[in-house]
């Protein structure tokens, strides 16, 4: 028995710690102590890599046993630590060299017959490895292709201890030992919903198109039936597909989750995520009482929010999304730390005009509880929404109207949009025009002339807009000009993004 270290990966939040494990054999009463604030999932390892190891042919003798989890003041959360304490007591009893395990790391967990399970959080997890100067992580197999998303990095997959005896054992020998790869998995073909399929709602669709070119939030108030779900659900259709760096941050959420599909493939698009309205506040923004978790809005972190039946869901739900809203992350405090998750969404509101979801004469609701539905969205949540749109219901004349445009011709639209905010905005740390400064809009050299922005001037005097709100017209005013291929807008935009933003304040404010 001796000392021996090699390195296993941990999780706060969504962000790796590469952590240093440490064990140490020495002679006294048997006993086991661990030190390094792991939690109880984490202390239990020993109880699973003792018989582990035995039933693979490598017994721990006992003894009392040290083992240090570096840096100490990291909490160490999960089974994935199993894997590297499991190959630091293999090489401090000698069954593996000690020098050959210093420098891979270990993400797995064990079972008691020594097979290696993965965990979830592999990508966050390698890619913290890959960071720290890792270039080669020792993962299960069934992990393996998810771990080798990130470049740089040398995966072997392993099914068994034994297998990892192996490895190690011929490397000391100075052969080279391949692991056998994981088995490959068909590309997985993601379904779209097609925006043709949207039976009239012309001014809704040029609002989502709006929406998807910059950025924008959008409320969606009409009666059951009109086509909001439908509205919502396309939208990620009609998005540009994500960026290499983007796929991998919502790839790494989707793992930390466990909702990553089959394969462990890169998550290329944007997702799309309706929490149902009886969610809970840590369902939604994330959190926990250990562990702390993404929540929804970080699993839609580069695509879509939808919240249907808006009203039904928890005041303080609803306003919990102000801060990622604003900044694009949550911020989860707790007393020994704090957490910062991503959350840069779009968010889209669905609400029936009145609880009973009826149509004129056919509302049986109160006047006073019509009143308070809708109020249920607090006025700094709708300040924070750019486009507000009354949804009218479907009639049967518009059954006879000419099929809208495709996804594809909408989202060519977009994309071409998007490309002359990135030239606009090069050199600056914004892509879109929804993530602007309202200060940016409005001196040199974006500021608009007095006469194209009368509009909103108006509507302040009136005290109908706030600042903000007028900071958020005239970023839709500019993703308008974007779309209608003018350097910038004119008096005209400006009018249409008050008018897309203001149709249903009166009813929602």
């Amino acid at each position: 028995m001796g000392l021996a270290r090699t390195h296993a990966v941990t999780l706060t939040g969504v962000e790796g710690h590469l952590v240093t494990v440490e064990a140490q054999g020495a002679d006294g009463l048997p006993a086991t102590v661990m030190t390094g604030l792991a939690d109880k999932a984490c202390k239990q390892a020993p109880d699973r890599v003792r018989p582990a190891l035995a039933n693979c042919g490598m017994p721990i003798p006992p003894a009392r046993w040290t083992i240090n989890l570096s840096p100490a003041g990291v909490p160490k959360t999960g089974s994935g630590l199993d894997l590297g304490i499991a190959v630091a007591m293999m090489a401090a009893q000698g069954h593996v060299a000690a020098a050959a395990v210093r420098g891979p790391a270990h993400i797995g967990e064990i079972g008691l017959a020594g097979e290696v399970r993965t965990v979830a959080g592999v990508l966050p997890m390698v890619v913290a490895a890959a960071a720290d100067g890792v270039r080669e992580v020792l993962v299960a197999a069934d992990a393996a292709r998810e771990a080798a998303l990130v470049a740089g990095v040398t995966v072997h997959p392993v099914r068994h201890l034994g297998q990892v005896q192996e490895f190690y054992q011929a490397r000391a020998a100075g052969v080279a030992h391949l692991l056998p790869p994981p088995p490959e998995v068909p590309a997985r073909t993601v379904r779209r919903l097609d925006l043709a399929d949207v039976v009239g709602q012309a001014t809704a669709r040029a609002a989502l198109e709006i929406c998807a070119a910059g950025g924008h939030h959008l409320l969606l108030v009409g009666p059951p039936g009109a086509g909001k779900t439908m509205l919502a659900e396309r939208l990620p259709g009609i998005l540009p597909p994500l960026t290499e760096e983007q796929a991998l941050a919502v790839t790494a959420i989707h793992s930390v989750l466990g909702v990553l599909p089959d394969g462990g493939e890169l998550v290329d698009h944007p997702p799309f995520v309706a929490p149902h309205h009886s969610a809970s506040t840590a369902a939604v923004i994330g959190g926990g009482s250990r562990a702390i978790h993404p929540g929804a809005v970080s699993r839609a972190h580069h695509g879509v929010l939808f919240l249907d039946e808006a009203p039904e869901f928890r005041r303080d739900v609803l306003d919990a999304l102000r801060q990622p809203l604003e900044s694009g992350e949550v911020v989860i405090a707790r007393a020994d730390r704090h957490v910062r998750l991503p959350a840069r969404f779009q968010l889209v509101l669905a609400a029936n005009p009145c609880p009973c979801g009826g149509l004129g004469a056919h509302c049986v609701c109160p006047p006073f509880r019509r009143r308070g539905y809708l109020s249920r969205l607090s006025g700094p949540l709708l300040d924070r929404v750019d486009l507000k749109l009354s949804v009218s219901a479907v009639t049967r004349a518009d059954l006879t109207l000419p099929r809208g445009e495709p996804s594809e011709v909408v989202a060519a639209r977009v994309l071409e949009a998007r490309e002359r905010q990135r030239e606009r905005w090069a050199g600056t740390p914004y892509l879109l025009n929804s993530q602007v400064p309202g200060a940016a809009l409005r001196r040199e050299p974006w500021q608009l002339p007095t006469a194209d922005r009368q509009p909103l001037d108006r509507a302040m005097d009136r005290g109908t807009l706030t600042l903000r709100g007028m900071d958020r017209a005239l970023r839709v005013a500019w993703t308008i000009a974007d779309l209608q291929g003018l350097d910038r807008p004119r008096r005209a935009q400006v009018q249409l993004a008050l008018d897309l933003r203001t149709p249903s304040e009166a009813k929602v404010a």
